[in-house]
């Protein structure tokens, strides 16, 4: 497929414009999306990408049209599945929600320079190297088997560390604060100018998009070999990711086997490019240098499989016992730890539904067959947080019952201290407020920072 260079410059103001607008209009001034914002936003970026393949077929034909497609479908799979990394990457940095869109943005941008980059580089690679899709299928099958791997792995269900190398070299480096300043990168405290975590998870975000990279280019690669098709294709995968992460935030830990699904696609594209390579070889220790009569999978075929495979691995975790176990245990966790957070008198109706929903799923999870069983005591504190969560119901009841406001946490039952804070033991539990001066008896607490009651 050939593009002229004024297709190329309209199509990067476009792109430019896109993310310019995505960023004054929605996420320069913080706020956490409504359903209802997400879902709209999710749903106009999906219909541009879609509407873009039809351009893609007006300047290269149905063929080219079909690799489009095929690449973008496979690109955001693997969006999808970055998101759980940034989910876990924010949450380990606590990032407040209504600044979580900022960090998937510059997340985003990041990932389209450094994919853009390697485009560029595979690109050139495949041109003038006959060994490149080789070595591109190799790294496909090589990230296939290691994702398997993972599945298979026994967890232990320790806590990630959250620090990957380049933010501990920042940390060791600059003065960093432990506390946020808004959206800022740098704050001061007692006079001394500090990086705050904002620029630290940014940091971290980053680091990863490189890693993905190394990925989603060389996956792309095997079903076209158009560098116009592989950047087209990649953008408009990432373009929208902001909103479909608060689109599907809950969804995303019912998505049990989307690595199994995932692994499979990459060594199908992987096998799929060794093929082609053999099929094309010119290496003189392969054949003396000479093709090698293999089949080849054809675009439609590759279409066919991958757009089969996602939709198998999407169903299968919906409707699986481990997918519906991880829905129950997540939506407890959320349900608990936000009934303990409220405290405004104006959100008792509010109070009282979160607290029967999470009655359901923690009647769910206890008629879990005894394999889940485990997979519930590997969430640290749930039970825990269930039963602080019942205990502050109570208090609450009994206030309500005596005419008495219930507009603030029980005395002998606060969690939330004055400035926003909270206290949990080693194992994540909460602590009460009149527990802490046990703390020289046993008790050691760290501080984590929650959501404003009523935000």
């Amino acid at each position: 497929m050939t593009v002229s260079p004024l297709v190329w410059i309209i199509t990067i103001i476009a792109i430019v414009g896109l993310l310019v607008f995505d960023y004054v209009f929605h996420v320069r001034k913080a706020h956490i999306p409504t359903l209802r914002e997400a879902a709209v936003w999710s749903s106009i970026y999906v219909g541009i990408a879609l509407l873009f393949g039809i351009v893609v077929i007006l300047l290269g034909g149905g063929h080219a049209g079909v690799e489009y497609y095929s690449g973008w479908i496979t690109e955001k799979a693997l969006s999808v599945d970055n998101l759980f990394v940034f989910l876990v990457i924010m949450a380990s940095f606590k990032v407040p929600r209504e600044d979580q869109q900022k960090v998937l943005l510059f997340g985003i941008t990041f990932a389209i320079i450094s994919r853009t980059a390697l485009i560029l580089v595979g690109a050139a690679a495949i041109e003038h190297f006959a060994w490149a899709f080789y070595f591109f299928g190799a790294i496909l099958l090589f990230t296939a088997v290691n994702m398997l791997r993972g599945e298979l792995k026994d967890e232990s269900g320790e806590e990630e560390e959250k620090d990957n190398i380049v933010v501990r070299i920042v940390k060791r480096i600059f003065p960093t604060s432990g506390e946020y300043d808004g959206d800022r990168f740098f704050t001061v405290v007692d006079g001394r100018r500090m990086l705050t975590p904002m620029l630290l998870v940014m940091i971290a975000i980053g680091g990863t998009d490189v890693l993905f990279a190394l990925d989603s280019v060389p996956a792309i690669f095997g079903l076209t070999q158009s560098t116009y098709i592989v950047f087209t294709a990649t953008v408009f995968s990432l373009l929208g990711l902001r909103q479909l992460y608060f689109l599907i935030d809950g969804l995303l830990d019912r998505l049990v086997y989307l690595s199994w699904g995932l692994s499979i696609i990459l060594a199908f594209i992987g096998v799929k490019l060794v093929l082609h390579a053999l099929h094309e070889n010119e290496l003189g220790i392969i054949n003396g240098g000479q093709p090698v009569p293999v089949p080849e999978v054809s675009t439609p075929v590759s279409l066919a499989v991958i757009v089969g495979v996602l939709t198998i691995t999407v169903i299968a975790s919906l409707f699986s016992k481990r997918g519906k176990a991880q829905a129950a245990v997540s939506d407890a966790r959320w349900e608990a730890e936000h009934y303990i957070e409220m405290s405004y008198q104006a959100f008792e109706a509010r109070r009282d539904a979160i607290y029967q929903r999470m009655i359901e799923h923690e009647q769910i999870i206890e008629n879990l067959p005894s394999t889940f069983q485990n997979h519930v005591d590997d969430e640290r504190g749930l039970r825990e947080l269930l039963a602080d969560a019942h205990a502050i119901h109570e208090v609450r009841l009994a206030h309500n019952e005596r005419g008495e406001r219930s507009d603030e946490q029980p005395e002998g039952l606060r969690v939330v201290r004055e400035d926003g804070t909270v206290s949990v033991d080693g194992s994540n539990k909460l602590v009460l407020i009149g527990q802490e001066d046990q703390a020289e008896g046993g008790i050691t607490t760290q501080e984590s920072r929650v959501a404003k009651p009523g935000r």
